[in-house]
């Protein structure tokens, strides 16, 4: 019997919603991760982009286990000497909850031309609305 490979001129997208009201954040992004990926499908090819379509609702309500919220915080250099940037992750959730969604996925998709353009078929909310009906997303039970 010989091994299955996947085309990508074959693949079969699907769209999928995910709420992330009440989950933890990492555990949730460890999930839409898998999707983008293609890892939840049988026909999963590593070197094919085989992923799926993920729209992630209320963002602003998942949770950060634990004093991440205190303890923790996202850092970036604008590459000038000093020019060391940091924000708590208590504020970026109260300011930007959809960015800091956007990392924790990011850091659990692999840094390929595969990754980032599974990246782009990640589509994050902060309310309980989003405007891809015209997609008949299904709901992803995660658990």
């Amino acid at each position: 019997m010989a091994t299955y490979m996947a085309n990508a001129a074959k693949v079969d997208r699907k769209w999928y919603i995910i709420d992330a009201a009440g989950r933890p954040m990492g555990r949730t992004a460890a999930e839409v991760a898998k999707i983008l990926r293609g890892k939840h499908k049988a026909i999963f090819t590593p070197h094919v982009d085989c992923g799926d379509h993920v729209i992630v609702i209320n963002v602003e309500k998942a949770v950060l286990t634990g004093k991440k919220l205190e303890q923790k915080y996202y850092r970036r250099h604008t590459g000038w000497v000093g020019g060391l940037k940091e924000v708590q992750y208590a504020t970026l959730m109260e300011k930007n909850p959809e960015f800091a969604f956007e990392l924790a996925v990011k850091g659990m998709i692999p840094d390929t031309t595969i990754g980032r353009t599974a990246l782009k078929r990640l589509r994050i909310y902060k309310g309980n609305t989003h405007n891809h009906m015209a997609q008949k997303p299904e709901v992803y039970q995660i658990g």
